[in-house]
């Protein structure tokens, strides 16, 4: 019995050793892990509490302006009242915001919008019910607020655009940011921001955003706030001062009233263009607070097109307003003379091809000066089928068609000037009476109004002028833009001045298209009117006697008109695109006038801000 209790106590001695062995292993081994922790990498974990204690917090800039030449705001910031919900104070949900809606409606939208961002925040992180309350709208939640727990106000910033629906398609629009931008730039996860979605704020995005701050709060274990620690600024966005002139632009949207148009006045010396009109167009402060579905849907189904900006990106047949190009590649290539005389007989045929001119009844023998001023159809076509359409296409290019212009905007387009052997890559040949009717700029040719004002300062001054809209950033003047910088396009004066006496002689001799667009200033301008078919009129028609005012509205000819002042110093070209407006002297013709008076009346060279500071100066 002695001797069994004895074995007993030997197992029960060496299973307490065996114990005793594992816990000071285990206890060898925490020990060594906190000796690593609190030694080896205690700074390393002191960090990661600090930084569980500590949330960095990204603040939101104040988004640049752009300005007019003269320092007007055309898109600037203002503020906005804004109605957040705190889940976690609220208690029921949907009964608050029933409350709130008999004081502040909210849309379908707006519900189903809060229902989602509740559901994927946390409940103590506000979540955005409303914004662009009117003032009225948030004293009546202010005032009601006892009755709604976890409701509260809130005080923001927003784009405006003082010039609304006159600059939209210019100065553009911002815009929540999409998934995709939310990658790019932390900033933009921010509640509340808005990027550049359209035009020159979208051109300008990095610009006008400037840098966010920080704030580094003090929050506990569920990630809610306990006090502020420090407090980094952010840098606004800069300001940008623009070549336009916002009330030239304002009165050129008026002057074109109801009409499906466009038009671009620019200076000829630097390029400033001051006034870049469409009509009809849109409030681009919509797209800061959000477009309807029944909004977008009348948008898009307007058959005027409102969101093109067709000053930039509509696509025309330039017509007779092209008659000068032909003449210049005729004169280059030496198969037209300045004085010889082509007979008009009012038509013209090619095999068994007839071509009319506009005028039934013939215009005699022209050279190419008072070609020009009666826009003889016949000579054109004479003049293009002994040039061939590679050399006016050539001529063309110099003239800045066909390429894509420079200027600082988004969804521009370069238009089409056709050659052979662009014909040639569609699988198609090219026929000389296809030459023919590019003479009077028809068939394939499609300029926009932007390349036609260009065209126009070319012409007026000899050299490769190319438009731009941005004058200074950050108060700094931009190089370049003054006459010397142009290079010279390569035409002989002589050329150059006989068709610049054309222009004049159709403006201001007896018999020219546009004796209607004479300035009544004592300022001489020298112009071109252009009436473009948008239907093919067939022999049938002109039969029956065939009247373009006849037809449906959208099968109408567009009209044209390009020109510069003063004559004989050249200060602003011009150009105006009337859609379905039957013809370019009664219609395109009289605006451009019109808006020619007005930029000599405000003197837009001359409203530049004092305060803008050359390239390369200090500050800024």
């Amino acid at each position: 019995m002695i001797q069994r209790d004895g074995k007993q106590h030997r197992v029960f001695k060496r299973r307490a050793l065996m114990m005793m062995g594992v816990q000071t292993a285990v206890l060898g081994v925490l020990g060594a892990r906190l000796w690593s922790m609190q030694i080896l990498e205690g700074e390393r974990y002191a960090n990661l509490a600090e930084g569980n204690r500590i949330s960095t917090r990204l603040t939101i800039p104040s988004r640049g302006r752009l300005l007019d030449r003269g320092g007007d705001v055309l898109a600037g910031n203002q503020t906005n009242w804004r109605v957040l919900l705190v889940v976690e104070q609220a208690g029921d949900v949907n009964a608050v915001l029933s409350t709130l809606s008999r004081v502040l409606p909210l849309s379908e939208s707006d519900r189903a919008r809060v229902d989602r961002d509740v559901a994927r925040r946390r409940r103590f992180v506000p979540v955005v019910v409303k914004e662009f309350v009117s003032w009225d709208e948030m004293m009546k939640v202010e005032v009601n607020a006892p009755d709604l727990p976890g409701i509260m106000t809130d005080v923001g910033a927003t784009r405006f655009y003082p010039y609304g629906e006159d600059l939209a398609h210019v100065i553009g629009y911002v815009a929540p940011p999409s998934d995709s931008d939310l990658g790019e730039d932390p900033l933009l996860e921010q509640p509340g921001i808005r990027v550049g979605r359209a035009g020159l704020e979208k051109t300008h995005e990095r610009v006008l955003r400037g840098r966010a701050g920080s704030i580094q709060l003090e929050v506990n274990a569920g990630g809610r706030i306990i006090r502020e620690l420090d407090r980094l600024e952010g840098q606004s966005g800069q300001d940008i001062h623009l070549t336009l002139d916002g009330e030239l632009q304002r009165a050129v949207c008026k002057r074109m009233g109801e009409e499906s148009a466009s038009a671009v006045i620019m200076d000829v010396h630097n390029g400033e263009v001051l006034a870049m009109a469409t009509n009809p167009s849109f409030d681009p402060s919509l797209f800061n607070s959000g477009v309807t579905q029944a909004q977008w849907r009348e948008w898009t189904n307007n058959r005027r097109a409102p969101l093109i900006n067709k000053a930039g990106a509509g696509l025309y047949s330039p017509g007779s307003t092209y008659k000068m190009l032909v003449g210049l590649a005729a004169l280059d290539a030496k198969v037209v003379t300045p004085t010889e005389r082509i007979s008009c007989p009012g038509h013209y045929d090619l095999g068994n091809a007839r071509f009319h001119c506009w005028n039934r009844s013939g215009h005699g023998a022209l050279d190419l000066r008072t070609a020009i001023k009666y826009s003889c159809d016949c000579y054109f076509y004479e003049a293009a089928k002994r040039t061939g359409i590679d050399r006016i296409a050539a001529m063309s290019r110099r003239f800045g068609l066909g390429e894509m212009p420079p200027i600082e905007l988004p969804n521009m387009r370069s238009g089409l000037i056709p050659t052979i052997a662009w014909r040639q890559a569609q699988g198609k040949g090219w026929a000389q009476g296809d030459t023919v009717v590019h003479g009077i700029g028809q068939g394939f040719t499609l300029v926009t109004p932007l390349q036609l004002a260009t065209m126009t300062a070319r012409l007026a001054l000899g050299r490769a002028v190319q438009p731009h809209l941005t004058k200074a950033i950050g108060g700094v003047a931009l190089k370049g833009g003054a006459e010397e910088d142009w290079p010279l396009l390569g035409i002989p004066d002589r050329d150059l001045r006989l068709v610049r006496e054309g222009m004049w002689a159709v403006v201001n001799e007896g018999g020219g298209t546009a004796g209607r667009t004479r300035l009544t200033n004592g300022i001489v301008m020298a112009g071109k009117t252009g009436t473009t078919q948008v239907r093919r009129v067939s022999r049938q028609d002109r039969e029956r006697g065939f009247r373009a005012e006849s037809l449906p509205w959208e099968y109408r000819p567009h009209a044209l008109y390009v020109g510069y002042a003063p004559y004989d110093q050249p200060k602003y070209a011009c150009a105006v695109v009337v859609e379905h407006g039957l013809s370019g002297g009664a219609a395109a013709g009289p605006i451009a006038r019109d808006i020619m008076m007005e930029a000599f009346a405000r003197n837009s060279v001359a409203r530049v801000p004092s305060n803008l500071r050359p390239a390369g100066s200090a500050g800024g």
